[in-house]
Protein backbone atom coordinates (compact mmCIF):
# COMPACT_ATOMS: atom_id res chain seq x y z
CA UNK A 1 0.00 0.00 0.00
CA UNK A 2 1.09 3.55 -0.70
CA UNK A 3 0.63 4.60 2.92
CA UNK A 4 2.71 1.70 4.18
CA UNK A 5 5.53 2.63 1.83
CA UNK A 6 5.36 6.22 3.02
CA UNK A 7 5.45 5.10 6.64
CA UNK A 8 8.53 2.98 6.11
CA UNK A 9 10.29 6.02 4.70
CA UNK A 10 9.36 8.05 7.76
CA UNK A 11 10.60 5.37 10.14
CA UNK A 12 14.07 5.25 8.69
CA UNK A 13 16.65 8.00 8.50
CA UNK A 14 16.27 7.96 4.71
CA UNK A 15 19.77 6.65 4.14
CA UNK A 16 18.91 5.63 0.62
CA UNK A 17 18.35 9.29 -0.28
CA UNK A 18 22.07 9.88 -0.24
CA UNK A 19 22.32 7.89 -3.46
CA UNK A 20 19.57 9.95 -5.08
CA UNK A 21 21.15 13.39 -4.89
CA UNK A 22 20.62 15.25 -8.13
CA UNK A 23 23.04 17.35 -10.13
CA UNK A 24 21.21 20.33 -8.70
CA UNK A 25 22.29 19.31 -5.20
CA UNK A 26 25.93 19.07 -6.24
CA UNK A 27 25.70 22.48 -7.89
CA UNK A 28 24.09 23.88 -4.75
CA UNK A 29 27.18 22.99 -2.76
CA UNK A 30 29.28 25.04 -5.16
CA UNK A 31 26.74 27.84 -5.51
CA UNK A 32 24.27 28.21 -2.62
CA UNK A 33 22.17 30.70 -4.55
CA UNK A 34 20.98 28.05 -6.97
CA UNK A 35 18.63 26.59 -4.38
CA UNK A 36 17.02 29.96 -3.85
CA UNK A 37 16.65 30.40 -7.61
CA UNK A 38 14.84 27.10 -7.99
CA UNK A 39 12.55 27.60 -5.02
CA UNK A 40 11.59 31.07 -6.16
CA UNK A 41 11.17 30.14 -9.81
CA UNK A 42 7.44 29.62 -9.73
CA UNK A 43 6.84 32.77 -7.76
CA UNK A 44 8.97 34.84 -10.14
CA UNK A 45 6.62 33.82 -12.96
CA UNK A 46 3.67 34.94 -10.89
CA UNK A 47 5.32 38.28 -10.17
CA UNK A 48 5.68 38.92 -13.90
CA UNK A 49 2.09 38.09 -14.85
CA UNK A 50 0.41 41.06 -16.44
CA UNK A 51 0.90 44.66 -15.46
CA UNK A 52 -0.03 45.44 -11.91
CA UNK A 53 -1.77 48.80 -11.77
CA UNK A 54 -2.63 48.87 -8.09
CA UNK A 55 -5.30 51.30 -6.96
CA UNK A 56 -3.99 54.19 -9.10
CA UNK A 57 -6.29 56.77 -7.53
CA UNK A 58 -3.54 59.22 -6.68
CA UNK A 59 -4.19 58.82 -2.96
CA UNK A 60 -1.81 57.44 -0.40
CA UNK A 61 -2.91 54.03 0.84
CA UNK A 62 -2.09 52.40 4.16
CA UNK A 63 0.47 49.62 4.63
CA UNK A 64 -2.39 47.17 5.26
CA UNK A 65 -4.13 48.16 2.04
CA UNK A 66 -0.88 47.82 0.10
CA UNK A 67 -0.34 44.28 1.31
CA UNK A 68 -3.92 43.21 0.71
CA UNK A 69 -4.12 44.75 -2.76
CA UNK A 70 -0.93 43.02 -3.88
CA UNK A 71 -1.92 39.68 -2.34
CA UNK A 72 -5.29 39.83 -4.12
CA UNK A 73 -3.49 40.56 -7.38
CA UNK A 74 -1.22 37.54 -7.11
CA UNK A 75 -4.01 35.22 -6.01
CA UNK A 76 -6.18 36.38 -8.91
CA UNK A 77 -3.30 35.43 -11.22
CA UNK A 78 -3.07 31.89 -9.90
CA UNK A 79 -0.62 32.11 -7.00
CA UNK A 80 -1.09 29.33 -4.44
CA UNK A 81 0.48 28.91 -1.02
CA UNK A 82 1.32 32.62 -0.85
CA UNK A 83 0.71 34.41 2.45
CA UNK A 84 1.34 37.95 3.63
CA UNK A 85 4.19 38.16 6.14
CA UNK A 86 4.54 41.86 6.89
CA UNK A 87 4.57 45.33 5.34
CA UNK A 88 7.12 48.03 6.18
CA UNK A 89 8.19 51.42 4.90
CA UNK A 90 11.59 51.54 3.21
CA UNK A 91 12.99 54.64 1.46
CA UNK A 92 9.55 56.09 0.83
CA UNK A 93 8.13 52.81 -0.51
CA UNK A 94 6.07 50.01 0.96
CA UNK A 95 8.05 46.78 1.22
CA UNK A 96 5.49 43.97 1.14
CA UNK A 97 6.96 40.70 2.39
CA UNK A 98 5.32 37.46 1.28
CA UNK A 99 5.89 33.93 2.59
CA UNK A 100 6.29 31.38 -0.18
CA UNK A 101 7.56 27.81 0.36
CA UNK A 102 9.54 28.82 3.43
CA UNK A 103 11.02 31.94 1.82
CA UNK A 104 10.23 35.60 2.36
CA UNK A 105 9.91 37.43 -0.97
CA UNK A 106 9.83 41.24 -0.75
CA UNK A 107 7.98 43.31 -3.36
CA UNK A 108 7.92 47.10 -3.40
CA UNK A 109 4.97 49.43 -3.96
CA UNK A 110 4.76 53.18 -4.11
CA UNK A 111 2.47 54.69 -1.51
CA UNK A 112 -0.30 55.20 -4.06
CA UNK A 113 -0.29 51.47 -4.77
CA UNK A 114 1.83 51.22 -7.94
CA UNK A 115 4.28 48.39 -8.45
CA UNK A 116 7.87 49.66 -8.15
CA UNK A 117 10.60 47.72 -9.94
CA UNK A 118 10.76 44.10 -11.04
CA UNK A 119 12.97 41.10 -10.39
CA UNK A 120 15.58 43.20 -8.63
CA UNK A 121 13.11 43.36 -5.75
CA UNK A 122 13.52 39.66 -5.04
CA UNK A 123 16.32 39.56 -2.51
CA UNK A 124 18.41 36.39 -2.31
CA UNK A 125 18.86 35.08 1.20
CA UNK A 126 22.45 34.64 2.28
CA UNK A 127 22.61 31.00 3.26
CA UNK A 128 24.91 28.08 2.57
CA UNK A 129 21.98 25.66 2.77
CA UNK A 130 18.71 26.94 1.43
CA UNK A 131 16.69 30.14 1.49
CA UNK A 132 15.04 31.02 4.76
CA UNK A 133 12.52 33.59 5.83
CA UNK A 134 13.91 34.23 9.28
CA UNK A 135 17.02 35.09 11.23
CA UNK A 136 17.20 32.34 13.81
CA UNK A 137 19.94 31.91 16.40
CA UNK A 138 22.44 29.39 15.10
CA UNK A 139 23.98 26.41 16.87
CA UNK A 140 25.89 23.23 16.08
CA UNK A 141 22.83 21.17 17.05
CA UNK A 142 19.62 23.19 16.76
CA UNK A 143 17.01 22.71 19.48
CA UNK A 144 13.67 22.19 17.74
CA UNK A 145 10.40 22.14 19.67
CA UNK A 146 7.01 21.65 18.03
CA UNK A 147 4.09 22.58 20.27
CA UNK A 148 0.78 20.93 19.43
CA UNK A 149 -2.36 19.46 20.92
CA UNK A 150 -2.96 15.92 19.79
CA UNK A 151 -6.43 16.38 18.26
CA UNK A 152 -5.86 19.80 16.73
CA UNK A 153 -6.16 19.33 12.93
CA UNK A 154 -3.42 21.88 12.30
CA UNK A 155 -1.21 20.28 14.95
CA UNK A 156 -1.51 16.91 13.23
CA UNK A 157 -0.84 18.63 9.89
CA UNK A 158 2.40 20.00 11.32
CA UNK A 159 3.38 16.60 12.72
CA UNK A 160 2.91 14.97 9.33
CA UNK A 161 4.91 17.75 7.71
CA UNK A 162 7.85 17.54 10.08
CA UNK A 163 8.14 13.74 10.43
CA UNK A 164 10.09 13.30 7.16
CA UNK A 165 12.49 16.04 8.32
CA UNK A 166 13.04 14.27 11.65
CA UNK A 167 13.74 11.04 9.80
CA UNK A 168 16.21 12.84 7.54
CA UNK A 169 18.11 14.86 10.16
CA UNK A 170 18.00 12.27 12.95
CA UNK A 171 20.23 13.12 15.92
CA UNK A 172 21.74 16.11 14.13
CA UNK A 173 19.00 18.14 15.84
CA UNK A 174 17.66 18.08 19.37
CA UNK A 175 13.93 17.64 18.70
CA UNK A 176 11.08 17.43 21.14
CA UNK A 177 7.36 17.23 20.48
CA UNK A 178 5.65 19.26 23.20
CA UNK A 179 2.07 19.95 24.22
CA UNK A 180 0.59 23.43 24.46
CA UNK A 181 -0.77 24.52 27.83
CA UNK A 182 -4.48 24.15 27.04
CA UNK A 183 -6.92 21.58 25.65
CA UNK A 184 -9.79 22.23 23.25
CA UNK A 185 -10.96 18.76 22.23
CA UNK A 186 -12.11 17.18 25.45
CA UNK A 187 -11.14 14.04 27.30
CA UNK A 188 -9.91 12.06 24.25
CA UNK A 189 -7.36 14.76 23.54
CA UNK A 190 -6.31 15.04 27.18
CA UNK A 191 -5.63 11.30 27.27
CA UNK A 192 -3.81 11.28 23.92
CA UNK A 193 -1.67 14.26 24.93
CA UNK A 194 -0.55 12.40 28.02
CA UNK A 195 -0.04 9.13 26.15
CA UNK A 196 2.34 10.86 23.75
CA UNK A 197 4.18 12.57 26.60
CA UNK A 198 4.64 9.25 28.38
CA UNK A 199 5.99 7.63 25.23
CA UNK A 200 8.33 10.58 24.68
CA UNK A 201 9.69 10.61 28.22
CA UNK A 202 9.86 6.89 28.95
CA UNK A 203 10.28 5.25 25.53
CA UNK A 204 12.17 7.94 23.62
CA UNK A 205 11.71 10.07 20.51
CA UNK A 206 12.33 7.24 18.07
CA UNK A 207 9.38 5.23 19.34
CA UNK A 208 7.23 8.34 19.64
CA UNK A 209 7.87 9.26 16.01
CA UNK A 210 7.03 5.74 14.88
CA UNK A 211 3.89 5.83 17.00
CA UNK A 212 2.88 9.17 15.45
CA UNK A 213 3.36 7.82 11.94
CA UNK A 214 0.96 5.00 12.80
CA UNK A 215 -1.72 6.86 14.75
CA UNK A 216 -1.88 9.68 12.21
CA UNK A 217 -2.77 7.14 9.50
CA UNK A 218 -6.52 7.22 9.99
CA UNK A 219 -9.41 6.96 7.57
CA UNK A 220 -11.28 9.41 9.80
CA UNK A 221 -9.84 12.95 9.60
CA UNK A 222 -11.28 13.70 13.04
CA UNK A 223 -9.95 10.73 14.99
CA UNK A 224 -6.64 8.82 15.17
CA UNK A 225 -6.05 5.27 14.05
CA UNK A 226 -6.30 2.45 16.61
CA UNK A 227 -3.82 3.65 19.21
CA UNK A 228 -3.66 0.27 20.92
CA UNK A 229 -2.65 -1.38 17.66
CA UNK A 230 -0.09 1.36 17.07
CA UNK A 231 1.41 0.82 20.52
CA UNK A 232 1.89 -2.86 19.74
CA UNK A 233 3.20 -2.17 16.25
CA UNK A 234 6.05 0.04 17.47
CA UNK A 235 6.81 -1.98 20.60
CA UNK A 236 5.47 0.28 23.36
CA UNK A 237 5.61 -1.37 26.79
CA UNK A 238 1.91 -1.39 27.73
CA UNK A 239 2.55 -1.94 31.45
CA UNK A 240 5.05 0.87 31.58
CA UNK A 241 2.69 3.14 29.66
CA UNK A 242 -0.25 2.42 31.96
CA UNK A 243 1.86 3.14 35.00
CA UNK A 244 3.05 6.42 33.47
CA UNK A 245 -0.49 7.53 32.62
CA UNK A 246 -1.52 6.90 36.21
CA UNK A 247 1.48 8.38 38.00
CA UNK A 248 3.62 10.64 35.79
CA UNK A 249 1.59 12.01 32.90
CA UNK A 250 0.20 15.00 34.80
CA UNK A 251 3.72 16.03 35.79
CA UNK A 252 4.96 15.77 32.19
CA UNK A 253 2.00 17.83 30.95
CA UNK A 254 2.53 20.47 33.64
CA UNK A 255 6.18 20.77 32.64
CA UNK A 256 5.33 21.23 28.94
CA UNK A 257 2.59 23.71 29.88
CA UNK A 258 5.06 25.83 31.80
CA UNK A 259 7.50 25.83 28.88
CA UNK A 260 4.67 26.68 26.48
CA UNK A 261 3.62 29.65 28.61
CA UNK A 262 7.19 30.87 28.99
CA UNK A 263 7.61 30.94 25.21
CA UNK A 264 4.31 32.77 24.84
CA UNK A 265 2.85 30.01 22.67
CA UNK A 266 -0.59 31.08 21.45
CA UNK A 267 -1.62 28.22 19.20
CA UNK A 268 -1.19 24.67 17.99
CA UNK A 269 1.07 24.23 16.09
CA UNK A 270 3.92 26.53 17.13
CA UNK A 271 7.48 25.75 16.04
CA UNK A 272 10.31 27.01 18.24
CA UNK A 273 13.89 26.77 16.96
CA UNK A 274 16.76 27.67 19.27
CA UNK A 275 14.30 29.48 21.51
CA UNK A 276 12.74 31.62 18.76
CA UNK A 277 9.37 31.10 17.09
CA UNK A 278 9.71 30.02 13.47
CA UNK A 279 7.33 30.92 10.65
CA UNK A 280 8.27 27.93 8.49
CA UNK A 281 5.47 26.54 6.35
CA UNK A 282 4.00 23.09 6.96
CA UNK A 283 5.40 21.17 4.04
CA UNK A 284 8.43 18.92 4.68
CA UNK A 285 10.54 21.16 2.43
CA UNK A 286 9.58 24.29 4.37
CA UNK A 287 10.35 22.68 7.71
CA UNK A 288 13.71 21.52 6.39
CA UNK A 289 14.55 25.05 5.25
CA UNK A 290 13.56 26.56 8.57
CA UNK A 291 15.49 24.09 10.70
CA UNK A 292 18.57 24.05 8.48
CA UNK A 293 18.84 27.82 8.71
CA UNK A 294 19.62 27.38 12.42
CA UNK A 295 22.82 25.33 11.94
CA UNK A 296 26.24 26.92 12.33
CA UNK A 297 27.38 24.53 9.61
CA UNK A 298 24.54 22.75 7.87
CA UNK A 299 24.88 18.99 7.28
CA UNK A 300 24.59 17.48 3.82
CA UNK A 301 21.04 16.33 4.59
CA UNK A 302 19.95 19.95 4.29
CA UNK A 303 20.49 19.69 0.53
CA UNK A 304 17.98 16.89 0.15
CA UNK A 305 14.75 17.50 -1.73
CA UNK A 306 11.59 16.91 0.28
CA UNK A 307 7.99 17.43 -0.71
CA UNK A 308 6.86 21.03 -1.10
CA UNK A 309 3.22 19.96 -0.71
CA UNK A 310 1.78 20.38 2.79
CA UNK A 311 -0.12 17.41 4.22
CA UNK A 312 -3.81 17.71 4.96
CA UNK A 313 -5.11 19.10 8.21
CA UNK A 314 -6.47 16.45 10.56
CA UNK A 315 -5.67 12.76 10.60
CA UNK A 316 -4.84 10.79 7.46
CA UNK A 317 -2.16 11.22 4.83
CA UNK A 318 -4.01 13.14 2.12
CA UNK A 319 -2.39 16.14 0.49
CA UNK A 320 -3.46 19.54 1.72
CA UNK A 321 -2.74 23.23 1.35
CA UNK A 322 -0.45 25.50 3.31
CA UNK A 323 -2.06 27.50 6.08
CA UNK A 324 -1.14 29.53 9.12
CA UNK A 325 -4.29 28.43 10.98
CA UNK A 326 -3.92 27.22 14.57
CA UNK A 327 -6.09 25.75 17.30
Amino acid sequence: MEHEEKHEEYKKHDLEKKSKKTNLTEKARENPWIVSTVVLGILILVLLIGNFTGVLNGNVISKEEAGNVLLEFYESNGAEGLTLNSVEEVSGLYKVNFNYQGVVVPVYLTKDGTLAGSLNNIEPVSSTVAPTQENLPKSDKPVVELFVMSYCPYGTQAEKGILPVLALLGDKIDFKLRMVHYILHGEPEDLENKRQLCIREEEGNDKLNKYLVCMLDSDDPYAPADVGACEKKVGIDSTKLSNCLENNADTYFASDSEISKNYGVRGSPTLIINGVESSAGRSPASYLVGICSAFNSAPEECYEELSTTPPSAGFGYAEGTDTVAQC
